[in-house]
């Protein structure tokens, strides 16, 4: 979840809120990972507000467009990312819709061109084996 935080900021997006949508499958991680944002957006000169959701069922489908609508589709002139990285195919099949139907500024994907990177933090990951990837410039 923070690899994409990580290369976000590098690339010069430092957000002020990070927003996490949870669910029982991942709760324990999720607590490791929001301490760790804020301490990448510090490192990059910000102040990071977060805020975890959590989800009752994994596949409450109209709760996660609802999160969306809310997250995205109601923030007006703020800068809003989504990463469509981390978490299940529908998951990230929703973010993506979402973040081009409610006009996000960024729809954020880290890609790694080997799984040998997979569980490794950005800075220990040679910058020729990761990308950030933005669909809004990609697919504008």
């Amino acid at each position: 979840m923070v690899n994409p935080l990580a290369a976000a900021c590098s690339a010069g997006f430092v957000p002020d809120e990070y927003v996490v949508l949870s669910n029982d499958e991942i709760e324990g991680t999720v607590g490791r990972a929001v301490t760790l944002a804020e301490a990448i957006v510090d490192e990059y000169g910000g102040s990071l507000e977060t805020t975890v959701e959590s989800l009752d069922a994994e596949r409450d489908f109209e709760a996660i467009v609802s999160y969306f609508r809310e997250h995205v589709g109601t923030t007006g002139d703020v800068e809003v990312a989504v990463d469509v990285t981390p978490g299940r195919k529908f998951m990230s099949a929703i973010a993506f819709q979402a973040g081009f139907q409610y006009d996000a500024d960024h729809v954020f994907y880290l890609f790694l061109d080997s799984d040998a990177y997979y569980g490794r933090i950005y800075d220990d990951i040679p910058a020729t084996a990761v990308d950030l990837i933005d669909f809004t410039e990609a697919l504008p």
